[in-house]
């Protein structure tokens, strides 16, 4: 497969970058001798999926649309510790398969006034501790540094967070260091009463620690848009009635998909707008240019050509 490129993005291990070049013609975007300017990315976390500092060395530009879908993933945030707590999608099938008639549903816990634990205050995480205020909610978070612009309890570390709360909501980015920052001792800490919701990155959580408290009664319920291993995702999840699982879909409504596609547009066009005829790199405006279009949800790498 010699004649199959690959383009690396981003440096990974020495290993796997070795094992790649003995099997295909392997790119490194960094060292090529591609004209590319800019990095166009649909969706937020581009950055760290193309290796923004390697890209800023070349001097190309990584573009993002951080702020379009904010909105979205905090209100689908909501609505899986409301369809959690309060067996949404349980009773829906009650009603579905006919077992009404023959008693009530079973009683639900409400999501007013429970005390919510935020993972990671960002964009998204302040804009779900917002909506969660609506409801009488209590809010508490961790993240990296202590915010100065917020009277919200702060946690230096996520086991004290989730011990002290009864919703803990998981929407920090995914690092080196955040990966499985959920662990076992996070789930004991927020114990056999705590609802877990993650709409950050799947491997946020360690979802075999996760699986095992869900189903021996040790953690009440969880509500999960995102997976380790998406679509292909843990089956032992479909056995658990005290879990709602949605299929990555966090910011995938029609009027933000459009958003994020005029963002791109808007990077590009503000990009173009600023080059004078030759710029800093040499490249004239009669040169072929290559833009790099990255759909990071997806992971599907796709690659134009297009004419200045």
């Amino acid at each position: 497969m010699e004649n199959v490129g690959v383009l690396m993005t981003c440096s990974m291990s020495a290993y796997l970058e070795g094992e790649l070049e003995k099997r295909f013609k392997l790119l490194r975007l960094w060292e090529s001798n591609s004209k590319a300017q800019l990095l166009a990315g649909f969706g937020e976390s581009i950055r760290a999926v193309v290796g923004d500092t390697k890209c800023k060395e070349r001097g190309i530009r990584v573009t993002n649309t951080p702020d379009v879908l904010t909105d979205d993933v905090a209100d689908v945030a909501i609505g899986l510790a409301l369809a959690t707590l309060r067996k949404i999608c349980l009773a829906d099938g009650f009603v579905r398969s006919g077992q009404w008639r023959n008693g009530d549903f079973e009683l639900a816990n409400k999501f007013s006034g429970k005390s919510i634990g935020i993972v990671g205050l960002g964009r998204i995480g302040t804009a779900i501790a917002k909506r969660a205020e609506a409801f009488g909610c209590s809010i508490s978070y961790h993240s990296r540094t202590k915010k100065q612009n917020t009277n919200y309890k702060y946690y230096s570390n996520v086991v004290d967070l989730a011990a002290n709360c009864e919703v803990l909501v998981v929407a920090c980015a995914l690092t080196n260091e955040t990966r499985h920052i959920v662990n076992q001792e996070v789930i004991h800490a927020l114990g056999p009463k705590g609802i877990l919701i993650n709409i950050g990155r799947g491997p946020l959580v360690d979802e075999p620690k996760l699986i095992s408290a869900l189903r021996e009664g040790r953690l009440a319920g969880a509500g999960l848009d995102v997976f380790e291993n998406e679509p292909d995702i843990n089956e032992s999840f479909f056995g658990l009635q005290n879990v709602v699982l949605l299929p990555h879909v966090g910011t995938d409504t029609l009027e933000t998909s459009k958003a994020m596609a005029d963002l791109v547009v808007a990077n590009l066009e503000l990009h173009f707008l600023k080059k004078t005829t030759t710029d800093s790199s040499g490249l004239s405006s009669t040169c072929k240019l290559f833009i790099y279009l990255f759909f990071s949800k997806l992971g599907d790498y796709s690659m134009y050509n297009v004419k200045a």
